[in-house]
């Protein structure tokens, strides 16, 4: 295929407006990847995509079919909200693209699964924008803990709690989604317990609520519990309706405890906990990993590395998919109170549609 990758971005209103100002320009610099089109129903984000891509007015449009049609691209970029994701995906099978999309690709099971099929009945290459586990804090905690230098692992716990209660401060729909903190929020965790246990979900118990304050249609707040098939257990504590943004989106608590220390990341600071029985704990900061890229960017880029078979990144479709079927797991368990069987749960559901 060669470099640069062109590309056509389906954006989401202004909830995409760090890809155009930040991410992309980014990605433009490696020369691995260049924008040919944007399509957004946004005329100010059509704007910002002229503005900060370098992109003519008559290459932005406002219908998706439109822009593939006019437009020769390799892949698209689908960032809208997950309800429309399927309708994109399907239209960009037919003309022949590649695609990365933002997570969740879905907001149902069944509409993920249906995804699946589509791409991998079309041959095409598509990819999960999972941004927490390839963030810079994350990916340092990751190989900390991957490189058993404090022993074996024992359980994760991860917090991501936001004061998002009254409607429209968390983006355009969520607040009208049956379980939107689950399906938006507490995949990435989910990810993340998979890539930190170095496992896959086996079993899921969750509870999830809205307190009569939160006004959500469903439910904005959960406690999740996840067994790993290696025995590592993990615990997500997810909230959108609290009284304050403790741990929001970028500033997520993750705790690993291991068999020789406490690893804590705490709004992007990282720090190694010891200490005996009865004293308090020794504490010191640990730095971060460094490279060029990070994140979205980074994601980008590997997923034109992947277009031109140099990688198999781990955000591709087939595993992606495993985080994927934990979020709709755990939301079945909320949904019926019991426990369910990832696994399990995955093939019922592929095999339904």
């Amino acid at each position: 295929m060669g470099y640069p990758v062109r590309f056509i971005i389906v954006s989401g209103g202004r909830d995409s407006a760090a890809w155009y100002r930040f991410t992309l320009p980014k990605v433009m610099q490696t020369n691995k990847a260049a924008p040919v089109a944007a399509v957004d129903s946004d005329p100010e984000m059509l704007k910002v995509a002229q503005e900060c891509l370098g992109l003519g007015a008559e290459h932005c449009y406002t219908d998706a079919g439109e822009a593939f049609d006019k437009r020769t691209a390799d892949f698209a970029l689908i960032l809208s909200p997950s309800s429309g994701r399927q309708k994109l995906v399907d239209l960009a099978m037919v003309y022949d693209l590649h695609v990365l999309i933002d997570t969740p690709i879905a907001d149902t099971m069944a509409a993920a699964c249906r995804i699946y099929k589509s791409v991998r009945d079309a041959d095409k290459k598509l990819a999960v924008v999972t941004t927490h586990r390839f963030d810079q804090d994350k990916q340092t905690l990751m190989r900390l803990v991957a490189s058993k230098q404090y022993g074996r692992l024992n359980y994760i716990v991860a917090r991501s709690t936001h004061n998002f209660r009254k409607r429209g401060s968390w983006g355009g729909l969520r607040h009208q989604m049956t379980d939107p903190l689950l399906i938006e929020d507490g995949v990435q965790s989910f990810d993340l317990f998979r890539a930190l246990a170095e496992s896959e979900a086996k079993t899921v118990r969750a509870i999830s609520w809205n307190p009569p304050w939160g006004d959500f249609r469903g439910d904005s707040t959960a406690i999740v519990t996840v067994e790993m098939e290696n025995g590592v257990h993990c615990l997500y504590e997810g909230a959108a309706a609290n009284a304050c943004t403790m741990n929001g989106w970028g500033n997520e608590y993750v705790r690993v405890e291991c068999e020789y220390g406490t690893l804590e990341l705490d709004h992007r600071k990282l720090r190694l906990l010891k200490g005996e029985a009865l004293e308090e704990p020794k504490v010191a900061d640990l730095p971060m990993a460094d490279q060029p890229l990070w994140g979205d960017a980074w994601l980008t880029e590997m997923f034109c590395d992947y277009l031109n078979d140099r990688i198999k990144p781990v955000n591709r479709l087939r595993e992606s998919f495993k985080s994927i079927a934990t979020t709709f797991a755990a939301v079945e368990s909320a949904r019926t109170g019991k426990p369910v069987e990832v696994q399990s749960y995955l093939k019922e559901q592929f095999h339904a549609v």
